[in-house]
């Protein structure tokens, strides 16, 4: 008979194939980025795929953290990795018989299914960074949760190093074609590790199930169940607030998805800025080090708002002048805080939540959050190609700034980026003096610890 398998292992291993699957889903996100702004020139492009992105997210969060407690976690994840190969395998089929000059057009339909199906593929894979951290609550001791959400934090930061490199060379060197190519070969072996994976037993049961309904007849309540989930949200004292500011940071952050690819690759070429975010995201895996070495400390919550202080503060300077050097050190300084602020969140969470609501909490904050950056991603490319650009290139901003803060449309796509910087060093001003904030820190300290998830 066959040893036990550890949960720890069977943790390192289910991050390890999340990481991977990751590699492969942002390769092909910040590759279809690139191709298209390489192919169209359209800001407004760019800013549309990053909208899509995240309407999809927002529309689908509820129904994958459903997914991910009425089902075995492993069996999700393999679900999820089927969808996305199905979804890259189409959009090769689009590419290989459609002429590559119509691609180049922005009103032609060709290019909005082939962003659509490479779009869906992505955001299948967003089940699994939702059935990630209740893995952690699953397989991993509540003292020692902090630190593995680190090493969800550095898995990520490998996946960004790899991905930036890998998308540019690959739209440099084969175009769209040999990236998704590349995804679909990456993506079979995703799913053939997966299939390896053993795990713990009595772990393999759906999260939501009961007692009565585990067994190999059973038939787990499906339900979306908005409703109860609305209720667990409630009630933790502040938690409404605690998604409702992560909601607020992505209005925010939406600028930065629908203008960064466009702003970096106007100040050098495709590889080079491939290259760029590759050395930018070692630091993301510095901070999952330190983060899986140290922890959080006892007020992780503090933590999420002093970084979003730091990171802030530092979007509001990074893009001042016109200088790749700088613009270097704020991604880098963006990509290292990323891991502490997205690991405060999630320990909170799986600490304050029941593990059998966890799925539906945690997509329901990711709906909820990611909701909120369409309605920038998708103004933020018509306002800044339309208004933002003509203001900083021959307008009223390049006679009264332009001295200075220099002209030109990269000149426009960085005053929008000091502007939102500075709404977000205010917002998190105003959350750190929140009767909310106080609440929820409250909560958590009196939250008893949980050593083991259920099963």
């Amino acid at each position: 008979m066959s040893a036990e398998p550890s949960p720890m292992r069977a943790f390192y291993n289910l991050l390890v194939n999340n990481a991977v699957a990751g590699v492969v889903n942002f390769t092909v996100w910040f590759a279809i980025t690139f191709w298209v702004f390489l192919e169209t020139r359209s800001v407004f492009a760019t800013g549309m795929i990053a909208g899509v992105f995240l309407v999809l997210t927002a529309a689908f969060a509820v129904w994958f953290g459903s997914l991910v407690d009425h089902y075995p976690k492993t069996r999700v994840m393999l679900g999820s990795s089927l969808a996305s190969l199905a979804c890259y395998a189409l959009s090769l089929g689009l590419l290989l018989i459609t002429p590559e000059p119509v691609f180049r057009d922005v009103a032609l339909p060709q290019l909005w299914v082939l962003i659509g199906l490479v779009m869906l593929g992505v955001i299948a894979g967003n089940v699994r960074t939702i059935a990630l951290p209740t893995l952690v609550t699953l397989l991993v001791a509540e003292d020692r949760r902090d630190k593995a959400n680190g090493l969800v934090g550095m898995a990520t930061g490998i996946g960004f190093l790899t991905t930036s490199m890998i998308s540019g060379l690959l739209v440099a060197w084969a175009g769209m074609t040999g990236a998704i190519g590349f995804a679909i070969g990456l993506t079979v072996l995703v799913i053939a590790h997966l299939l390896t994976v053993r795990m713990p037993a009595g772990t393999q049961r759906a999260a939501s199930g009961t007692e009565a309904d585990t067994g190999p007849d059973a038939s787990p309540d499906r339900r979306i169940d908005l409703a109860g989930t609305l209720k667990v949200v409630g009630a933790v004292p502040g938690l409404f607030a605690l998604i409702l500011f992560a909601a607020f940071n992505n209005l925010l952050a939406g600028v930065f998805m629908a203008l960064m690819d466009a702003y970096g690759l106007s100040l050098m070429s495709v590889q080079a800025w491939g290259f760029l975010w590759a050395g930018v995201s070692v630091s993301f895996i510095v901070s999952g080090l330190i983060i899986a070495k140290v922890g959080l400390g006892p007020k992780p919550l503090r933590t999420l708002l002093i970084v979003n202080l730091i990171m802030w503060s530092v979007a509001s300077v990074f893009t001042l002048q016109t200088s790749i050097p700088l613009l270097a050190i704020g991604c880098a300084c963006w990509m290292f805080l990323g891991p502490w602020a997205e690991a405060a969140e999630q320990t909170t969470l799986q600490k304050v939540v029941p593990y059998e609501r966890q799925g539906r909490v945690f997509g329901f904050a990711q709906s909820v959050e990611q909701a909120a950056s369409p309605l920038t991603a998708f103004l933020i490319g018509p306002l800044t190609q339309f208004i933002v650009i003509p203001f900083m290139t021959d307008g009223w901003g390049a006679e009264t700034l332009g001295g200075w803060f220099g002209t030109g449309a990269d000149r426009g796509m960085a005053l929008v980026f000091t502007v939102a910087g500075l709404c977000g060093v205010v917002l998190t001003i105003l959350a750190f003096n929140s009767r909310a904030y106080r609440r929820l820190s409250a909560a958590y300290a009196a939250a008893p610890d949980k050593e083991d998830a259920p099963g």
